[in-house]
């Protein structure tokens, strides 16, 4: 709930204003002149909010001693794989985990060093499909112990995060926000659709350019050196924007889901309220000299140069 207070004192020449004329009158600061912004008799708890990760909460919670955030909780299972399986005490999925981690990583290992030793076809071939299956692994971990994470307020900033930067659009889905994407996975596959199209006239246009560039087959190129040469350097360019695109719209559906699941509870209605009361204003030049130590009262021998003037507060509440 919003408030907004405004103090609109209709000073007229029927109040009493003490003699004063009408035109020194000023906003009450009575409160903003005794307010003592230094307390010291008030002690604060410490604020841990601005952490962006705490060893002491990600290894508590590991131990179930306390409660942790899910951002730490997945920051500190980028290193210690299963954290969040942990926290979660789903024990039986750790040894699923971490067998799919040692096939994945480990026989793609050594399929590539055997293939780097005998030159093996098969082991070419088989490399990268062992470390893309220890990556989906890896990332599978995450979005398990994101699904599974226990407080069920919803929506949870965190969560949302946490979704679309796995999976762009599960964020918008789980805020509630199908409708946004569509929009946003146009943009992401256009933007890759650019970087591919853009990326293959590259390579041809840097192809043509070093066989024009070369004495012995520069006869044999469709195009002259100088001309393939600019082609390149503009797709290269396109390129590279197309890429700046991808990771732009990837990163805006992040925020988006973020932002948007913090407004998740946000109430908005047409509940209006109005409170109008008597008010007692003092100058400007009554607050210049204070004795601070008491409160709100003039110092020793001070005399107040304008009297104060008496009117009406108008507050309004939305």
């Amino acid at each position: 709930m919003a408030r907004l207070e405004i103090r609109h004192l209709l000073l007229v020449a029927i109040l009493l204003v003490m003699g004063a004329p009408a035109g020194y009158a000023q906003f009450d600061r009575r409160e903003a002149f005794t307010q003592n912004y230094n307390d010291t008799t008030v002690k604060e708890k410490k604020d841990t909010s601005d952490k962006l990760f705490s060893f002491a909460e990600y290894f508590g919670g590991l131990g179930h001693k306390r409660e942790t955030r899910i951002g730490t909780l997945a920051a500190g299972s980028l290193v210690f794989v299963g954290g969040m399986q942990i926290y979660n005490k789903q024990y039986w999925k750790l040894p699923i985990l971490y067998t799919g981690l040692l096939a994945g990583f480990g026989g793609g290992t050594w399929t590539y060093l055997r293939y780097k030793k005998t030159d093996d076809l098969w082991c070419k071939n088989a490399f990268p499909w062992f470390f893309a299956g220890g990556a989906l692994m890896y990332w599978a971990s995450f979005l398990d112990g994101t699904i599974c994470y226990h407080p069920d307020r919803k929506p949870l900033p965190g969560r949302a995060t946490l979704y679309s930067l796995l999976c762009p659009g599960m964020g918008q889905i789980y805020n509630g926000e199908a409708w946004k994407v569509p929009v946003y996975w146009a943009c992401l596959m256009g933007s890759v659709h650019f970087y591919v199209t853009n990326k293959t006239n590259y390579e041809r246009y840097k192809w043509i350019y070093n066989q024009a560039s070369d004495p012995e087959t520069a006869a044999s190129t469709p195009i002259a050196a100088e001309t393939a040469k600019w082609y390149r350097d503009e797709y290269r360019r396109y390129r590279d924007y197309s890429m700046l695109a991808l990771v732009g719209f990837y990163l805006l559906q992040v925020i988006d889901a973020n932002v948007f699941s913090y407004l998740g509870d946000f109430e908005v209605n047409d509940n209006l309220s109005v409170r109008i009361q008597p008010s007692v204003i003092s100058s400007y030049e009554n607050y210049a000299s204070l004795d601070s130590s008491c409160g709100y009262r003039p110092a020793k021998g001070y005399r107040p140069m304008v009297p104060d003037a008496y009117g009406l507060a108008f507050a309004l509440r939305f």
